[in-house]
């Protein structure tokens, strides 16, 4: 499929990001559904059938949506959805935001390498013990601590693509925090006056 008529052409590493992105979104979904269907599952078999209810659904449920939270905090990092100091950039001028937001950057770095290192030693640990849930799923539990190394690795990495986008292609038209004046719209009396 090509790109249409008058549509820039997206570079090498723009599509992977894109297909990254996708996938992020579509696992994420596909977790989403599971831990839905497992519940009517078991909402179903518990006043319907009784006998025939499983009894690990909760634990499954919780395994599956603590995957899909770890998996979509990536892309909270790509849309800067995750806790930064914006009161601090609104009251800097561009320059200053960039710094603060490498700052950020580079404590938010250290932060998930500690995850990844962290979770892997407990991950590690659990294989090492053939942990398993108490319920009668015996669900390794390896797997579900998994996410945090892999969550971590996932942020690390969509860190480390923002710093490097505000350390080399630092964009103040596109990059920065709270320098768009509103416009009056009707109807709207909280809104700020535009300079004349």
């Amino acid at each position: 499929m090509s790109a249409p008529e008058g549509a820039p052409r997206r570079s090498p590493i723009e599509r992977v990001f894109a297909v990254w992105d996708r996938a992020e979104r579509l696992l994420v979904g596909l977790l989403g559904a599971a831990a839905l269907m497992i519940a009517v599952v078991q909402v179903f078999g518990r006043y319907v059938d009784p006998a025939g209810a499983i009894n690990w659904a909760e634990e499954v449920i919780v395994y599956v949506a603590v995957w899909a939270v770890m998996l979509i905090a990536s892309q909270l990092v790509r849309t800067d959805g995750h806790v930064r100091p914006d009161l601090a950039l609104r009251l800097l001028p561009p320059k200053g935001q960039r710094w603060l937001e490498m700052v950020n950057c580079l404590v938010a770095i250290a932060f998930t390498g500690g995850m990844v290192w962290y979770g892997w030693r407990v991950v590690s640990t659990a294989l090492l013990l053939d942990q398993r849930s108490s319920s009668d799923l015996q669900f390794p539990m390896w797997i579900y601590y998994a996410a945090l190394p892999t969550g971590g690795a996932l942020m690390l990495v969509r860190y480390v693509i923002r710093l490097v986008r505000y350390a080399f292609l630092f964009d103040p038209a596109t990059m920065t925090v709270g320098h768009a004046v509103r416009q009056k719209v009707p109807g709207d009396d909280l809104a700020i006056p535009a300079p004349e």
